[in-house]
């Protein structure tokens, strides 16, 4: 059976698309172990077709006589044995000479009788089987197996070349690998991504000429003080809130079909999931070694045994056997006509051994002369933006130094996608093409003080069709990733205020000119202070800032909390976190902060001596501070109008004494402490107008209370009261009383000379009766008598015109006890308002 050269070339193919991973050595070895399957073929052709020995007897001998008669079994079994040696040319010529010789005796004793024998028809017969026997029984091994041994030399090292492509386990990562290598080669992303890096970095080199030529002109005018100011990172070129910004083109974001962006996303997840899997392991790595090491060691054993053949292969053999009772000689001599092919091609293999052994001793050197396992995409970082693109190590790194081998184009290209920056930037793309105009104003609504508001939540990025909703008063981004404020957002032209919540936002140059001057409220909740962005405080515009975020020292010790010097026209100042101590830079607003909010979420703040350098502060809020009692520093602030100190720990209010030095303070709201008792000198706070005590663990109330006469609002609320003084009749201007869930049982009949009282609460007490005087509370809107021990209501009731039953909270059964006029009117009324509503 006849074997054809594609059929054993076969064994050296691989799937097309791993030439990738085969380096030039590779490539080499297999053209070179085709040259050698060639040649055992050809050798193997040459045999089986033109390979044999011709053989001569001696002619010197003189046979012996053989009986006519046929021997018997046992004597007709042939016994040879044969001798091969080299033999020279000399003795050619003389077994020439001597055969010549030989003739010529015989032509002169022609007239002797015959010579004794076997006389047959034979003789063509004998010379076959001399030529068969001393085939096989002088020519050695190597010269009747030689091809054979050339083509199995040349399977082996065939296959080993390609074994690590067919081995289960690492040929499926590598036909994975291959696969996305491919893919991301020929992506339109990749192409569009390094054009869009090409652009961005024009326009940046642009920019920082701008922003160097406009630095000089300022430092020639103004000096070197303001040239030398600090550029926030996340806001390059802005020297600081006062600066004017240069106008700059923004690059253009490529266009990519939606078909494309969804494949490039796919990619970036497969590229994600077989870094994971492969990079953690060197298998592939070490099976190659392997495979190189096996190769060296079998081209070194192929070349020692088969040279040792060059010099035992010879044209003449001498050829001694016992068959004289067959053919009347025993010795021949014989020429092997394959011998000089033979050869020829045996040198031939040996030099192409060579020149694969010296290539494969290249690979080895290779394969362990540097660090395989480490891949560093450095210099990709440096010709392109993506600084971000990370080392890769083990199996995986292995794969893309034997890639750079092929081609070092694809690395680059598929670095691409092991880029956060590259893969964020598709997501941008994916999401303006799901995002249009007719989407985001259908999101747009309006919130209570009937602005266009736009809250956007869990989204990957800011759509750009954002900033064409020129109308939009206040927008709210909620865990947006990456959030850009580009030059568009100049379009935003009725843009007041913003809501940042876990978003860690950028803002280009030109963008950020527009947010400086327009900007007027900012909120911004972050988990860490150093994710906020330093932009944020050179909003010079700004009339609000509301900050949550874990401001402790361990955090950075509040280094995210730059210099407010430049927050000119901030008025008010939320803090929430967990602050160990009141940030000293927001003295650099004291002269023109009013407002100023800190939640403290249970941790007792220190350094609140700096109170007293904010003298314009008219509003002030200390919540979750774990307060014992009130800072001495808050009676400094003589323009303070609201005091505000819930949850805290206070529990007793010797210091309000002091408050005869807040003249202007018009609301206390002590309300969710432990205050226990209220001192006298409550009535210091002559200009108070709303005191909330509720949520504290107060037994009774100081006569002294009932003479703040502008006290408009009263709330003691959840607490521990049993008697209500007959001297709340004193509180003239009250409007509102809130005395829920405590221990009454009666209301003095004096409370009911509050007239101006619009909301009266006196549920969950353990009131019987409510007094027929009511009536003359004229003005009550509201009113709360559930969880009571009422039987009845006073039909009086229905003098308080402007109550309504969804104002008048008491179970149905009381309810019920009102006269039926009085409960139409009251119905009635109600009726009347929700149709004025409608």
């Amino acid at each position: 059976m006849m074997f054809s050269i594609t059929e054993f070339a076969s064994l050296n193919d691989v799937q097309p698309t791993y030439r990738i991973l085969k380096p030039w050595w590779d490539v080499f070895m297999d053209y070179l172990s085709l040259l050698m399957l060639m040649l055992a073929l050809f050798a193997m052709t040459m045999q089986l077709t033109r390979d044999q020995v011709a053989c001569l007897p001696f002619m010197e001998e003189s046979p012996e006589p053989v009986n006519d008669s046929f021997p018997s079994p046992s004597s007709r079994e042939v016994i040879a044995t044969a001798e091969s040696r080299a033999v020279p040319t000399s003795d050619v010529k003389g077994f020439q000479s001597l055969y010549q010789s030989s003739g010529r005796s015989g032509e002169k004793c022609s007239n002797q009788p015959p010579a004794l024998g076997i006389q047959t028809n034979l003789d063509f017969q004998q010379y076959v089987f001399i030529n068969q026997m001393c085939y096989h029984l002088v020519l050695p091994w190597y010269s009747k197996f030689f091809p054979y041994l050339i083509l199995i030399n040349t399977v082996i090292l065939m296959v080993s070349s390609n074994f690590w492509f067919k081995f289960p386990k690492t040929s499926s990562k590598i036909e994975h690998f291959v696969s996305i290598l491919c893919r991301c080669f020929e992506s339109p992303w990749t192409t569009k991504a390094v054009s869009e890096t090409a652009c961005e970095d024009s326009e940046e080199n642009k920019q920082r000429l701008s922003g160097t030529s406009f630095a000089r002109k300022k430092a020639s005018a103004k000096g070197k003080e303001e040239a030398s100011a600090s550029t926030p990172p996340d806001l390059e070129g802005v020297v600081s809130a006062d600066t004017p910004i240069a106008e700059a083109p923004t690059a253009t974001m490529p266009i990519l079909d939606k078909k494309d962006g969804e494949q490039a996303k796919a990619l970036f997840e497969k590229v994600r999931k077989f870094r994971a899997h492969v990079e953690d392991d060197d298998f592939i790595y070490r099976f190659y070694s392997s495979q190189t090491i096996f190769k060296t060691a079998t081209f070194i054993s192929m070349l020692s045994y088969t040279s040792s053949f060059v010099v035992k292969i010879h044209f003449v053999h001498i050829c001694e056997t016992d068959v004289k009772a067959l053919v009347g000689y025993g010795k021949f001599f014989c020429t092997h006509n394959m011998a000089f092919m033979l050869d020829k091609m045996l040198i031939c293999y040996i030099a192409l051994m060579i020149i694969y052994g010296m290539v494969c001793l290249y690979s080895l050197f290779w394969v362990f002369r540097g660090p395989l396992k480490e891949y560093s995409f450095e210099k990709v970082r440096e010709e392109s933006s993506f600084s971000d693109i990370p080392d890769v190590k083990n199996d995986f790194a292995f794969l893309l130094h034997m890639v750079d081998q092929y081609d070092k184009l694809y690395s680059k290209r598929f670095g691409v996608f092991l880029s956060e920056v590259s893969e964020n930037k598709l997501r941008e793309i994916s999401l303006n093409h799901e995002w249009n105009f007719k989407k985001a104003k259908e999101f747009v609504t309006q919130n209570a003080q009937e602005q266009q508001e736009l809250h956007l939540k869990n989204l990957f990025g800011l759509p750009n069709v954002v900033f064409d909703l020129t109308d939009l008063e206040v927008l709210k981004l909620e865990k947006i990733p990456e959030v850009r404020f580009t030059a568009n957002v100049s379009q935003m032209t009725s843009l007041r205020e913003l809501h940042l919540y876990d978003c860690p936002a950028k803002v280009e140059r030109t963008g950020f000119a527009f947010l400086r001057d327009h900007l007027h409220y900012l909120h911004i909740n972050f988990t860490d202070v150093g994710e906020i962005p330093t932009w944020v405080f050179l909003l010079r515009n700004l009339r609000e800032l509301h900050i949550v975020s874990n401001l402790s020292l361990e955090n950075n010790k509040m280094a995210g909390l730059e210099s407010m010097r430049d927050l000119k026209q901030l008025k008010l100042l939320c803090l929430k976190g967990k602050l160990p101590k009141l940030p000293p830079n927001i003295t650099d607003v004291s002269q023109h902060l009013e407002v100023l909010v800190v939640h403290n979420d249970g941790t007792r703040p220190s350094g609140l001596n700096t109170l007293k350098k904010m003298m314009n502060l008219i509003n002030l809020e200390l919540h979750c501070c774990n307060l014992e009692k009130i800072p001495h520093a808050i009676f400094s602030l003589i323009n303070l109008l609201k005091l505000d100190l819930k949850s805290n720990n206070i529990q007793t209010i010797e210091e309000i004494v002091s408050l005869q030095h807040l003249k202007k303070l018009t609301c206390l709201r002590l309300w969710h402490n432990k205050i226990t008792t209220i001192p006298s000198s409550i009535d210091k706070g002559k200009s108070l107008e709303t005191l909330d005590l509720s949520y504290n663990k107060l037994e009774m109330l100081p006569l002294t209370l009932f003479k703040l006469p502008q006290l408009v609002s009263l709330d003691v609320s959840h607490n521990f009261i049993k008697v209500l003084p007959e001297e709340v009749g004193l509180l003239v201007a009250l409007q509102h009383l809130g005395i829920t869930s405590n221990k009454l049982q009666t209301i003095p009949k004096n409370l009911f000379r509050c007239t101006k009282l619009k909301v009266l609460c006196l549920g969950h007490n353990y009131l019987k009766e409510l007094s027929e005087s009511v009536g003359e509370l004229v003005l009550l809107e509201h009113l709360e008598l559930e969880g009571n021990h009422l039987e009845k209501l006073p039909a009086q009731l229905g003098k308080c015109r402007p109550l309504r039953r969804s104002q008048l909270l008491v179970e149905d059964r009381i309810y019920m006890t009102l006269p039926v006029e009085v409960r139409d009117n009251i119905s009635q009324d109600d009726v009347n308002t929700t149709t004025t509503a409608s």
